[in-house]
């Protein structure tokens, strides 16, 4: 890995939460390292702004059309290695979209994303609190927590 300046990855990540207040994670698997959970979001286009990457992501991933992603809820910055095997530093902000339950549709996917993504599952704040698996944001709920207070 070098030692030079990690290019800056913006993207977009969605709280989304179903009617019984589940939020949504997707399980991927990837050949390098341990299985692991996140939420729906991914990289900003050139030139676009957040909250469009959010609608665009949400779609692509899970299919689901919203007009809005709603208010930015929290913002993250970390270090980390992408599914390619990047180094970079995320600059991450995440929204809050509540739907009804539905089976995510993934036509939408990338070549990566269909060779790595194993499943998707809606989960209650009690299971991610014990869940064997590694799920990103490693404070996954202390941001709901947040996010429910504001």
């Amino acid at each position: 890995m070098s030692d030079g300046p990690r290019r800056i990855r913006r993207a977009a990540r969605i709280l989304l939460m179903d009617e019984h207040d589940r939020l949504l994670l997707i399980r991927f698997a990837p050949a390098d390292r341990r299985p692991f959970w996140c939420g729906v979001g991914g990289e900003c286009d050139p030139g676009e702004d957040f909250h469009s990457a959010g609608l665009r992501e949400l779609f692509e991933e899970t299919g689901l059309v919203v007009e809005t992603c709603g208010p930015e809820v929290a913002r993250r910055a970390d270090d980390y290695l992408t599914l390619a095997g990047e180094p970079i530093t995320s600059d991450e902000r995440f929204f809050r979209v509540i739907t009804r339950n539905f089976t995510p549709d993934t036509t939408g996917h990338t070549a990566i994303e269909r060779e790595l993504i194993r499943e998707f599952r809606w989960f209650t704040r009690e299971e991610l609190a014990n869940w064997p698996e590694p799920v990103f944001p490693l404070n996954i709920l202390d941001l709901l927590a947040q996010e429910a207070n504001s």
